[in-house]
């Protein structure tokens, strides 16, 4: 058995180092501020784009490799990039507001906010069923409503006679 097939470090690991953070951070971005509304679910269509990026991104990242070695490096690579954006966002709120989107409000005093629902391509009928998910039957029980940073949407609804109905509220 030959081991230097398996361990010889043929392509320069710098290079591959270099080729994995260009990968990971156009990643990165393009999960960040396209994909947002899709992170929260994982569905057939969501599953099909992560294999087809895990494809199309894979030789990008390889510049040719062929051991286990030199896939370590860009494996590290990887994983040490997403480890230093988890601690830098954990340390730092202005680092944390780049990396993670704020929640976006859905509907706010039983109203839907119809811009927002478009900017994250979210059907009336999408909201309703995730409404229905939390209990919620009519757009007048809930406060607020929001998609939070990672995809999923939370609400709060009003609670009784001490919180205002919804008509009788200002709009903020």
């Amino acid at each position: 058995m030959d081991w230097d097939t398996y361990f010889k470090v043929a392509v320069s690991p710098a290079e591959l180092a270099i080729r994995g953070t260009l990968v990971y951070w156009f990643l990165f971005l393009v999960f960040r501020f396209v994909l947002r509304r899709d992170a929260g679910a994982v569905g057939i269509a969501d599953l099909l784009i992560l294999v087809l990026v895990a494809d199309a991104s894979q030789n990008a990242m390889s510049g040719g490799y062929t051991t286990v070695a030199e896939g370590a490096i860009l494996v590290g690579t990887i994983l040490g990039w997403n480890w230093l954006i988890d601690w830098a966002s954990f340390h730092s709120p202005a680092i944390a507001r780049f990396t993670t989107p704020p929640p976006v409000v859905l509907v706010r005093h039983g109203r839907i906010v119809h811009r927002n629902l478009r900017r994250e391509y979210l059907s009336e009928e999408e909201l309703a069923g995730k409404l229905r998910q939390h209990g919620i039957e009519r757009l007048r029980e809930v406060k607020i409503a929001l998609m939070e940073s990672d995809g999923e949407i939370s609400v709060i609804r009003y609670l009784g006679s001490g919180d205002q109905s919804p008509e009788r509220k200002h709009r903020v």
